[in-house]
C-alpha cells in the first residue's frame, strides 16, 4: 500500500475514532427528569434552613451570634404572610410580581421566550414563589393564549433581608417572612421604581426599594433610619433560594448549577456535586468565599440565570451551600456588619440579575457596571479560546445576514478561508505525492520484502522532494477542535435556540426534525418519537446530504486495494450519517457545508498542480462489477 493511501486510511481512521469517542461521551442528549430529591437525615442547623409553615427560606445566620438562627414565629393559615399582597412587575422583556411577605422577587416570566415553538406556548417561567405563598389571584400581564400554569412545584426565588449585629434581637430585623407595606409605586416597570417599609416598633425603619431597567437587572437598595436612642448594627444579605434539584440536561459539557466570579476566580458546582459539599462550619455543605473587590455569585441554567451582584469595590462573603434538611440549593452574598448611628440612616446596594443569557445584553452590563468577567457566566467550555471568538464571529455575521442558518455557512467560509493555507499545502504535497508514484513503485521492486530498505530509500525520496507524507492529516488535525468549539457554541447559546433556518428548520439547536421513514412529511404520518425503537432508523433530511457529501468527498482518492480497509471506507460515511443525525441541524448543515467546500478546494488545487483528482473514475470503480 503506498504512503499515500496510508495517509488518507490514517485520517479517515483519526476522525472516526474521534467522532464515534464525541458520540460516545458528548452526544445530544434527551432531557431526562431530574433525581429525585436528595432527603438527608441529618442533625445539622441547616435541616431547619425553612419553615415549615411558610415554605420560606430562612436567612443566613449572624456570624456574631454563634450558635442564634433567625427566629420565625409559627404560621398559621391566618397568618397575614399566607395572605400578603402583591407588587406587580412589568417590563418589556419581564413580566411577574413581588411578594409583600419576605419582599421576594419569586414570580417571574421571560416575556421574550416561549417554553416551545408553539407561538401560543407559555412565556417561559424563571421564578416561582412557594406553595403556601402561591400566585393566588395575581394579574398576570400576559395574553390569555400564553398564560402560565399556576401549579408550583419547585419554587425558585431572591429574598433579602439583614443580619442582625451583636446584642441585636433577631425580632428586630426583617427576615424572610416578614410582611412589607408599600410606601411608594405601584407597579415595577423601568423608570418606576417601588419602595416597600418595615417599622420593627423599637426605633429602626427599614426600606427596601427595588428598580428595573428594560432588560433583565434589578436595583434592590436596603437602608435602615434609626430614630432609636443607641446604635444599632446589621449585616445586608441577599439570597437565592432553590428548592429542590431542578430539571436539568444533565449532560457532560454543559454546566448547570451554582456560578460565581471571587475576585477572578470562576466558580462552578453542579447541583449534584453541592449535595457532596464538605460542612463549613454551621452551614452544612457549602462553599463559603471571602471577596475582597469584585464577585457575583448564582445558579445558572443553560439559557437562564439568576445572580446577586454586589457593587463592584464592595467586599462580601459568597457562599454556595446546600440544606440537606430542607432540600434547598443557595447562593448568598453577604455583606458586612454595618452599624447605624441614633437620628442618622445608612443604605446598601446591590444588583440582581434575573432573565435569559443573551451575549450582548451580558456583555453591555459588564461593560456599563464594570461587573467582573460577568461574560464568563455563559458556559464556553475547555476550549473558550476559540468558543468566544468563533461565537462572537457567528454573532456578527447574524447581525449583518439575519438568519443563523446562512450564518453559519458564512462562518464554515471564514474558517475555511483562515485555514486555506495549510490545506493548500496538504493538497499540492499530495499531489507531488502522486507524481513520485513511479519512482516509490521502483523503489518497491528492487528492496522487495526488505521493509526497513524500502522504508528507509522512501524517506530519501520524500525529503529530496521536499514531501511532507503526514501533511494529509493537519487540515483534519486541526478540523478537529474547530468542530468541538462550534458544537460548543451551538449547544449552549441562547442566540442558536429556536432560530430557524430554511423550510422545516425552525431550530438549529435542536436535530433536523424530518424523516426518512415518512418521506419528509410527505406521508400522512408523525415520524417516530424520540427514544422509540424505530427512531434510530428515522434518518432526517440533513443527515443523509451529510453522508451524501462525505461520499462525494471520499471518492476524490482511489478506494485502497486491501479488502478490508475498502469495505471500511464504503461504510464510513453512512456510519457517520447515522451517528450525526441526532445532532444540532446547526452543527450538521457546518459539517455539510465544510464538506462541500473542501470537496471543491481539493479538486481545484489539485487539478492546479497537474493533478485533478479522478472523481467519476474512482465511483466507477467502486461500483459492482457486472457478472459475464
Amino acid at each position: 500500500m503506498d504512503d499515500n493511501n496510508r495517509n488518507l486510511i490514517l485520517a479517515m481512521v483519526l476522525s472516526a475514532l474521534v467522532m464515534i469517542g464525541w458520540y460516545a461521551f458528548f452526544a445530544p442528549p434527551s432531557p431526562e427528569p431530574a433525581d429525585p430529591a436528595v432527603t438527608v437525615q441529618t442533625a445539622d442547623p441547616n435541616a431547619q434552613a425553612v419553615d415549615p409553615a411558610t415554605g420560606i427560606a430562612l436567612a443566613p445566620q449572624a456570624e456574631a451570634v454563634p450558635g442564634e438562627t433567625p427566629s420565625l414565629a409559627p404560621s398559621t393559615p391566618q397568618d397575614p404572610v399566607l395572605s400578603a399582597g402583591r407588587i406587580e412587575i412589568e417590563s418589556p422583556a419581564l413580566q411577574g410580581s413581588i411578594s409583600l411577605a419576605g419582599g421576594r422577587i419569586d414570580d417571574l416570566l421571560l416575556s421574550g421566550y416561549r417554553e416551545t415553538l408553539d407561538p401560543n406556548s407559555p412565556f417561559l417561567r424563571l421564578l416561582s414563589p412557594t406553595a403556601q405563598a402561591g400566585l393566588g389571584t395575581i394579574s398576570t400581564p400576559a395574553a390569555p393564549d400564553a398564560m402560565p400554569s399556576l401549579v408550583v412545584q419547585k419554587p425558585y426565588y431572591a429574598v433579602y433581608g439583614w443580619m442582625p449585629g451583636p446584642g441585636v434581637d433577631p425580632a428586630l430585623v426583617p427576615n424572610p417572612a416578614t410582611v412589607w407595606s408599600v410606601e411608594s409605586g405601584t407597579t415595577l416597570a423601568p423608570g418606576q421604581p417601588v419602595t416597600l417599609v418595615w417599622d420593627n416598633g423599637a426605633g429602626q425603619i427599614f426600606r427596601r426599594s427595588f428598580e428595573l431597567d428594560d432588560r433583565y437587572m434589578f436595583t434592590v437598595t436596603q437602608s435602615i433610619e434609626n430614630a432609636g436612642p443607641a446604635a444599632f448594627a446589621a449585616a445586608p444579605y441577599g439570597i437565592l433560594a432553590r428548592h429542590g434539584q431542578p430539571d436539568t440536561q444533565n449532560f457532560f459539557i454543559l454546566h448547570e448549577g451554582a456560578v460565581g466570579m471571587s475576585d477572578g476566580k470562576l466558580l462552578e458546582q453542579k447541583y449534584k456535586d453541592m449535595v457532596k459539599l464538605d460542612p463549613v462550619g454551621n452551614e452544612g455543605p457549602a462553599i463559603v468565599t471571602e471577596v475582597a473587590e469584585n464577585g457575583w455569585v448564582g445558579f445558572t441554567d443553560k439559557y437562564w440565570m439568576t445572580t446577586l451582584i454586589p457593587q463592584p469595590g464592595q467586599p462580601f462573603t459568597s457562599v454556595v451551600k446546600y440544606a440537606p434538611g430542607a432540600d434547598i440549593y443557595q447562593a448568598e452574598a453577604r455583606l458586612p456588619m454595618q452599624t447605624v448611628a441614633p437620628g442618622t440612616q445608612l443604605s446598601s446596594s446591590s444588583f440582581l440579575f434575573a432573565g435569559a443569557k443573551e451575549w450582548e445584553t451580558i456583555n453591555a452590563y459588564q461593560n456599563s457596571l464594570h461587573i467582573d468577567r460577568f461574560v464568563d457566566s455563559i458556559d464556553w467550555g475547555w476550549f473558550y479560546f476559540l468558543t468566544k471568538p468563533i461565537f462572537r464571529l457567528l454573532h456578527w455575521l447574524h447581525g449583518v445576514i439575519g438568519n443563523m442558518g446562512w450564518s453559519i455557512i458564512a462562518l464554515t467560509f471564514i474558517l475555511k478561508a483562515l485555514v486555506f493555507p495549510l490545506a493548500r499545502k496538504s493538497y499540492i504535497s499530495m499531489a507531488r505525492m502522486r507524481e513520485l508514484q513511479p519512482q516509490m513503485e521502483a523503489i518497491k521492486e528492487r528492496t522487495g520484502d526488505d521493509r526497513a530498505k524500502y522504508q528507509q530509500e522512501v524517506m530519501a525520496l520524500y525529503r529530496d522532494a521536499k514531501v511532507n507524507p503526514a501533511a494529509g492529516c493537519l487540515p483534519l488535525l486541526l478540523q478537529i477542535p474547530i468542530f468541538f468549539a462550534l458544537y460548543k457554541v451551538i449547544f449552549v447559546t441562547l442566540e442558536l435556540r429556536h432560530a430557524p433556518w430554511v423550510g422545516w428548520i425552525r431550530d438549529l439547536s435542536a436535530p433536523d426534525p424530518s424523516s426518512l421513514l415518512n418521506l419528509f412529511g410527505l406521508l400522512p404520518y408523525a415520524a417516530p418519537a424520540q427514544g422509540t425503537a424505530l427512531h434510530s432508523l428515522s434518518l432526517p433530511l440533513l443527515a443523509i446530504v451529510l453522508g451524501i457529501s462525505m461520499w462525494f468527498q471520499q471518492k476524490l482518492n482511489p478506494a485502497p486495494t486491501d479488502p478490508a480497509q475498502k469495505m471500511i471506507f464504503a461504510w464510513m460515511p453512512w456510519i457517520f450519517m447515522f451517528m450525526l443525525g441526532g445532532f444540532a441541524s446547526g452543527l450538521v448543515l457546518y459539517w455539510i457545508t465544510n464538506n462541500v467546500i473542501t470537496i471543491f478546494q481539493q479538486y481545484a488545487i489539485m487539478s492546479m498542480h497537474g493533478h485533478p483528482p479522478n472523481l467519476f473514475g474512482n465511483i466507477r470503480a467502486g461500483l459492482p462489477k457486472r457478472r459475464k
